[in-house]
This record gives structure tokens, sequence and C-alpha cells, in this order.
């Protein structure tokens, strides 16, 4: 009897960011295919519980949960140290945890600026940093989740785009650096999921007027995009992949 191959089964990822929303999906769907997670969260203690526990429910000692502070100069290092230590190895690492809001020019803090460039674009380089030994032994994988407005314009979020057009700068750079050992893409989304205090109907109206499907996407469109870098794009790197319904083909 023949059976279908699973190229991931028994990898490691690392995911930033994963007890709630993308992350979450993310982590659903590459466990699915065999991974096992090292699932970072920040403050989300519950929803981390509660997504280890269904997985584990699934396969036992496959979900390491971890809090590890991404802006602490120790915290990249620390966090593959214990996908080390729990695992014994590294295959990925998914640079999802992100800080969003508004930043008007004029009312923007330093500490707003540490926070937004910190997690998002300071965490990855140095857990990339951190990573690649362990990431070059298994002919391993990072993949950064970016944003369409890291290209275009959002106004209100000057520093948040600034963080995010570093973040594609830096995939491209990192797929340079690391070469032929690691690959290094990133999934930019659009209108995924709306922010969670966002309440404003006809800013969403407008937004899915301009957006060529009309519709809002859905988490498993980002992870499955993640898994096709991971598995199935062996001869690609320094990528960024759109999954935003055609938004920024759109003026």
């Amino acid at each position: 009897m023949s059976t279908i191959p699973r190229p991931l089964q028994n990898k490691v990822v690392l995911i930033t960011g994963a007890a709630r929303r993308l992350g979450a999906a993310i982590v659903r769907v590459l466990h699915r295919e065999g991974m096992n997670v090292l699932l970072h969260y920040h403050a989300s203690q519950d929803d981390a519980l509660a997504l280890q526990a269904e997985l584990q429910g699934e396969r036992t000692n496959s979900v390491h949960l971890t809090s590890v502070d991404l802006l602490d100069p120790a915290g990249p290092g620390k966090l593959i140290a214990q996908a080390n230590e729990v695992f014994g190895q590294l295959d990925a690492i998914i640079n999802n945890a992100s800080s969003f809001y508004p930043t008007p020019v004029g009312a923007t803090t330093e500490a707003q600026w540490q926070d937004l460039i910190g997690v998002n674009l300071k965490a990855p380089f140095f857990l990339a940093q951190a990573g690649a030994p362990l990431l070059a032994r298994t002919r391993g994988a990072i993949v950064n989740i970016t944003d369409i407005y890291a290209e275009r314009a959002l106004a209100h979020h000057p520093v948040y785009a600034a963080s995010k057009a570093g973040l594609v700068s830096l995939t491209r750079s990192l797929a340079r650096e690391l070469a032929p050992d690691v690959r290094v893409n990133a999934v930019a989304p659009g209108a995924v999921l709306w922010p969670e205090d966002s309440a404003n109907e006809t800013a969403r109206e407008q937004l899915l007027a301009r957006t060529p499907l009309q519709r809002i996407g859905n988490p498993g469109d980002i992870a499955y995009t993640v898994l096709f870098l991971l598995r199935d794009a062996p001869f690609v790197t320094g990528q960024v992949i759109n999954v935003d319904g055609g938004r920024s083909i759109v003026p």
C-alpha cells in the first residue's frame, strides 16, 4: 500500500505571536502536516494553553509554549535555545508577531517607535541571526509575515508601515545572506482579519470596494501560503507573496 509523502512530518517550527488569529491558523495548518511547534505568545496565555491542549490531544509532546519577550535583547537567543532544547532541531521560523496601531505625526512617542520597530523588524532579524546555524543544518526556511502596506501608504500609521517595509527589505537581504542553506520569504496579507478595535463600517466597505475579489480573506489563506513556502517551494527564496484579493494592484 502506497502512502502520501509528508515532507514536514517531525520537523520543528518556531512561530511567534501564535496563540490567536493568524498565528493560531498557521499553527493548526503546520501541526496538521506533522510539524512540532514552539508556540510563542505575548499576553494571550489562556488562548495559548487552549490551543496547546487541542493539538496535544491529536499528537502528544508536539507543542511547547513560550512567552519570551521579543523586545528583550536576549529574547531571540532564548527562543532559539528553547527550540533546540525541547525538540533537538529547528527547521523553520515564522515571524508572525506584530504590533499595530496608529502613530500620527506630531503625536508619536519614542516608546511607540521602539515597540513597533522592535517587534516588527528588530526581533525578526535577531531571530534569524540566532537561528541561522540550526536552520542551516536542516536546510530550513524563514517566513516573515509582512503587510501590503509595506509598499503603499497607510494613513496615520507611518511607523508601522516603515517597520513592515523594513521587514520586506530584510526578507530579501536575508535570502542572499543565508543562501544556499536557508530560504527566506514573506507573506503579505491584505484584508484578512479586521483589527479587533475597528468599528468603522464605512472604511470597511471602501476597502472591499477597492479589492478586486470584493471580499475579505480568512486566516487559512495566509496559513496555506506559509505551508506552500515551507513544503512546496524549494526553489523559491527572497520573494514576497501578496495574499490580498488583488488589493495591491489597485491604486
